[in-house]
């Protein structure tokens, strides 16, 4: 179930779904999967642990798959499909030294960009973090691609107010100009967007 969910799968992925006995208690099962030929046993994923177990097309759909001109993708923090603060680390900014990190949380959402993390938006709508620098050519397309998701009331997020945007008022941070440029609505301490 697990490698049909990932595709690829690792020790840290196994952690963040609360298997009973982890890692060591499915190993076994895998190994059996990579003698009958349904799994392959690799090193797939760089900077996570060498045991990483892998269906054979989804080794293929990664080896083929197109590294520029990505779309950008909304998925909620906990969805199988976003690995990051389960399988991979959050990304850290280095001028952001005291600011909240990250978290898979149900209501938070995640826009990557080619597999990449772009934004993180917080369970309730309120805050927003940039996970890459401000001048990142993927960053409007990201806030673009936001903007569109809450406009067609996907999912449970149907209304965005924002207060903070990477720890600092929404209404004068470095995104405020781009924010109100793709919709969102000055307010008293808050920029709002609504479906």
């Amino acid at each position: 179930m697990l490698l049909e969910r990932y595709g690829i799968l690792t020790r840290e992925q196994v952690s963040a779904e609360g298997v009973s006995g982890g890692f060591s208690a499915i190993y076994p099962e895998l190994t059996q999967l990579e003698t009958l030929g349904v799994a392959r046993r690799g090193y797939f994923v760089e900077g996570l642990g060498g045991a990483q177990f892998a269906l054979p097309g989804a080794v293929e759909r990664l080896r083929e798959r197109p590294l520029q001109d990505e779309q950008p993708l909304v998925l909620c923090a906990v969805d199988p499909a976003q690995p990051y603060g389960a399988a991979l680390p959050w990304p850290k900014r280095a001028d952001r030294d005291g600011a909240r990190a990250p978290s898979r949380q149900a209501g938070a959402q995640v826009v990557l960009t080619g597999g990449e993390p772009i934004l993180y938006l917080e369970r309730g709508g309120k805050s927003l973090q940039t996970l890459v620098q401000r001048d990142d050519p993927r960053l409007e397309p990201a806030l673009a691609k936001l903007v569109e998701h809450v406009r067609a009331g996907r999912g449970a997020l149907r209304r965005l107010a924002l207060e903070k945007v990477d720890g600092e008022s929404a209404l004068s941070s470095s995104l405020g100009a781009a924010l109100i440029a793709n919709g969102f609505q000055e307010g008293p301490r808050r920029l709002t967007l609504s479906a």
